[in-house]
């Protein structure tokens, strides 16, 4: 039965796309990245100030266009399999990542971070998220090559977060009882007082971290356990590092714009949760079924896409019944 297993399981890179990457496309991919981040930076964002709803709507567009228009240089490069991988991916990195993007709000809410400040900590904290995602994405590749049973490991723990997910109703997260943070706060000499965007200043002749360095810590270690349920759910329709590394940077690149469209809409998407559930749950069993059945990507992605736009959908249309019984019972 072992042996049945094993063959099994072998046998599924032959379903995903698999291509060599010289070392020059890499080298151009992160070239481009940092060329997207140095011009956020130093050029839209380069004076701090409170972004607004049509700037960051704007800037949404910008980069998701920007996420979904590589698909097109996939496309071009490898053929329609790996653009369709690269897509799901991104996808299910894009949807998955909204709910990081509320408990950012949680966090910036506890330490009473002002808005003009948010976007450089952000900024940082993509910085730092794109490299943990790097050495997950390339570790998870390097231990399903070798050890392809823990494929059963990764759709069990999907579908158990799967579960967690769809059964809490907001983002938890305990700033005070974070271990990273208390860590940080005992070793690195802070202070209580801001310094404009800063995350170190200089005080008496010693340089002290800003509480804005203690933020970005909360930040890039909720990430963690954000990449601990993302990267293995891309894994499970996609097995290139080149794609499931792309389709990471290119969609957490863009949160920073969206925090600030989605920040304080968190209770009018009540039933995202649930649709994310399922999305996690529907990976988790594919990843679990990897080895006897490969569901083409083009099925995949139409599953993504639906549970979104039925849990978007509903969620708006949930808000609305509400407002309206509101006005019916005030008029009453």
């Amino acid at each position: 039965m072992s042996r049945l297993i094993l063959a099994a399981t072998a046998s599924t890179s032959e379903n995903f796309a698999d291509f060599g990457v010289p070392w020059w496309v890499w080298l151009a991919l992160l070239g481009f990245i940092t060329v997207l981040l140095v011009a956020d930076l130093l050029l839209v964002h380069r004076r701090a100030h409170e972004i607004s709803f049509k700037e960051a709507a704007i800037e949404s567009a910008v980069w998701i266009s920007i996420g979904l228009s590589f698909a097109l240089v996939i496309l071009a490069w490898q053929g329609g399999p790996a653009a369709g991988e690269y897509l799901a991916g991104y996808l299910i990195e894009k949807s998955l990542s909204i709910d990081n993007v509320f408990v950012w709000a949680v966090i910036f809410t506890f330490f009473g971070v002002p808005a003009m400040y948010q976007f450089r900590v952000l900024f940082w904290g993509i910085f730092g998220a794109l490299v943990l995602r790097a050495i997950f994405i390339f570790g998870g590749v390097a231990i399903i090559e070798r050890f392809e049973w823990v494929l059963y490991i990764f759709g069990a723990f999907l579908l158990y977060t799967a579960w967690k997910i769809a059964h809490h109703d907001e983002a938890e997260v305990h700033p005070e009882s974070n271990v990273a943070l208390r860590l940080v706060r005992r070793v690195v000499p802070s202070t209580n007082e801001l310094d404009g965007q800063k995350l170190f200043t200089r005080a008496n002749g010693r340089r002290l971290a800003t509480p804005l360095f203690a933020v970005l810590v909360m930040i890039e270690t909720t990430d963690v356990v954000f990449a601990v349920d993302s990267v293995p759910a891309v894994l499970a329709v996609s097995r290139e590092q080149f794609i499931v590394f792309s389709s990471n940077a290119f969609a957490i690149l863009g949160l920073r714009a969206l925090y600030f469209l989605l920040a304080g809409m968190s209770d009018r998407f009540r039933y995202l949760n649930v649709g994310l559930g399922v999305i996690l749950g529907f990976v988790g069993i594919k990843m679990l079924v990897s080895g006897f059945y490969h569901l083409p990507t083009w099925a995949s992605l139409a599953v993504i896409a639906v549970v979104l736009t039925v849990s978007v959908v509903a969620s708006l249309r949930a808000e609305a019944n509400d407002a309206t019984n509101v006005e019916a019972n005030d008029e009453a």
